[in-house]
């Protein structure tokens, strides 16, 4: 306690000196600067955003604010892009995988997440093609507009998203859509699935792809599952109650796995289960 006191007096010094200079920098900014350029609001206090000039035209500030937000939206491209294709559930699957195997982090989540990547371009290559071709290539060449680009390629995404969204998902957030819960009514509860925005058509399509790769844990689960239980009863009986089942059962795991060729069932399942993209 002795020691701890001179370092708080010392900081609290240090403290009161730094406070001491702030305050006589600044009453000799004020003294010196120009009453003119002296801010008089709390909006000219704020920073100021670079290259937004306050007596600028507006179309000057809105080319700025169009680049902040494309450097945003470029910032969240990678979860977007994600969320719109089939990584989720193949991710999801594979880290159930792991836990079922007890393996901890083997194999390391570089591996995982490698693997899932790939298999995510290897399936959804036919609607990056697409994407490209109709939307992309078009707008480098200066065929279209900004807006006609994108609806474009999002037209093959849109599609595959509709494809696998469970109908329930669906209707679950349309009816979060005043508008289009609206027009839903209207029509006697029928929608185009071209009226629906991707915004709507994202989280349902995530939904769904958790709610089909959680299944598909629970399948794994289950063999792993009696291997468990079957070293635990053993062990109880020999009177092992103080060894870990899951120490014994790990290399049966792991033998079982790679008997039945796990890793070829497991990731062959996974591309059928999403089926053909076209």
């Amino acid at each position: 306690m002795s020691r701890i006191t001179p370092l708080i007096r010392g900081a609290a010094a240090v403290a009161f000196l730094l406070l001491l200079l702030g305050a006589g920098s600044g009453a000799a900014g004020a003294e010196f600067a120009d009453p003119a350029q002296t801010p008089t609001g709390l909006l000219d206090q704020l920073p100021k955003i670079p290259g937004v000039n306050p007596n600028g035209t507006p179309g000057e500030t809105a080319s700025v604010i169009q680049i902040l937000f494309l450097i945003t939206v470029l910032s969240l491209a990678p979860s977007i892009l994600i969320l719109m294709t089939c990584f989720t559930r193949i991710i999801i699957v594979l880290s159930f995988l792991r836990r079922a195997l007890a393996t901890q982090s083997l194999p390391p989540n570089q591996v995982i997440v490698g693997l899932a990547l790939y298999l995510t371009f290897a399936i959804m290559l036919p609607v990056f093609q697409q994407a490209n071709r109709d939307g992309l290539q078009p707008y480098l060449a200066k065929e279209i507009d900004q807006k006609t680009a994108l609806e474009r390629a999002s037209k093959p995404f849109r599609r595959f998203m509709l494809q696998h969204t469970r109908r329930k998902d669906l209707r679950l957030f349309v009816g979060l859509d005043r508008e289009l819960s609206a027009k839903v009514q209207a029509n006697g509860g029928r929608i185009d699935p071209e009226q629906i925005p991707t915004l709507t058509i994202i989280p349902a399509f995530t939904l769904s792809e958790m709610k089909v790769a959680f299944w598909m844990g629970f399948l794994l689960y289950l063999p792993f599952l009696i291997i468990d239980l079957v070293v635990a009863s053993v062990l109880m009986s020999m009177g092992m109650m103080f060894l870990p089942p899951v120490m014994v059962s790990i290399p049966f795991k792991l033998l079982l796995f790679v008997l039945v060729d796990g890793w070829y069932l497991v990731v062959g399942e996974l591309v059928r289960s999403i089926g053909p993209v076209t």
